[in-house]
């Protein structure tokens, strides 16, 4: 007969399975979006979007400030997905951040 279990060991326990029911369903979700991302690029190009952003560099320089450059606006290629695949961003994320920035 095995010893009764501790609190300690009943809070464990449950962490564990918390645990490993939000990886599992976070793999689950991820797989369901690239399957459905993959069906919608094979048969239609509903899966492929474009978003107006706004582009920029910042160059830091060695007095301390900042110099920024502006692009003019563009279209940048995304996926409308929940999740990024075939190296683009998702297409509700470039809506939500129109201005990319890089750090030079």
């Amino acid at each position: 007969m095995a010893p009764p279990r501790t609190g300690k060991q009943k809070l464990q326990r449950l962490f564990l399975y918390t645990l490993l029911i939000l990886l599992t369903a976070a793999a689950i979700i991820w797989i369901a979006d690239f399957a459905i991302f993959r069906i919608r690029a094979a048969f239609t190009q509903s899966a492929y979007g474009s978003v107006q952003v706004d582009h920029y560099y910042a160059i830091a320089q060695k007095n301390g400030k900042t110099q920024f450059i502006f692009d003019p606006p563009g279209p940048q290629p995304c996926v409308n997905a929940l999740f990024p695949h075939a190296n683009l961003k998702p297409c509700w994320y470039l809506r939500r951040h129109p201005e990319q920035r890089t750090d030079i």
